[in-house]
């Protein structure tokens, strides 16, 4: 019996002693910077009963700023910027150029460790334009659409007494975009869909409404 007691005793101290940095009222404001690997489905429907399939591979490099505010202790909820770089290979060998920028809110819930780590689950959802460099019929092409995001996973905190916490993130994404191109007379439906998994690094500040939060005095040894 001594061993759940002791283990929820330490459980609630150490949620004590980070609500200096994830208290009701505060506020965190960072970036993570992230690189992955993904595939996709590319479906092309001509109206003729003839369609298409590819399944290129690409390589992303990503870096996502945001601002929240905890609603509640450990509880935080805001808004983010995501851009993301992807040079894509299809099966042809020939490579594509793709950038994101997706704007929308986020919410991050965190379970406290130890009086300076914590684990958190986050997720997001993100609206915005995509641009890419393609070369339909051995014409380069820029198409233009609308793309719809979204994205969930776990992640860890180490917390300094400055009110800087240092984090990793391991999230999976997915994503959607539809456009119609008209080359030539010829019209197609293009959807794709994304899913990948990423891992990236960042780091967060935690404030009040003015200062920097308060953190745990350093150990004196």
């Amino acid at each position: 019996m001594k061993k759940p007691v002791l283990l929820i005793v330490f459980l609630l101290s150490a949620g004590t002693l980070l609500a200096q940095f994830t208290a009701q009222g505060n506020f965190m404001m960072g970036t993570t910077l992230g690189f992955s690997a993904a595939n996709s489905t590319i479906t092309q429907d001509y109206g003729t009963g003839d369609v298409a399939k590819e399944n290129p591979t690409y390589t992303q490099f990503s870096i996502a700023p945001s601002i929240g505010y905890f609603l509640i202790d450990n509880l935080a909820l805001g808004i983010g910027l995501d851009y993301t770089f992807n040079q894509v290979k299809n099966e042809e060998r020939t490579t594509n150029k793709d950038s994101d920028l997706l704007f929308g809110p986020f919410g991050r819930y965190y379970v406290p460790m130890t009086d300076d780590m914590s684990f958190f689950l986050e997720a997001n959802f993100g609206f915005g334009n995509s641009s890419d460099d393609q070369e339909v019929g051995g014409v380069p092409q820029n198409i233009s659409t609308n793309i719809f995001a979204m994205g969930i996973g776990p992640g860890f905190t180490i917390f300094s007494s400055e009110a800087v916490g240092i984090e990793t993130l391991v999230k999976y994404n997915y994503a959607r975009s539809d456009f119609d191109t008209n080359i030539g007379g010829a019209r197609a439906k293009t959807m794709t869909r994304t899913n990948q998994f990423d891992f990236s690094v960042g780091f967060r500040f935690y404030f009040t409404a003015i200062t920097k939060a308060e953190g745990p005095k350093p150990r004196l040894y």
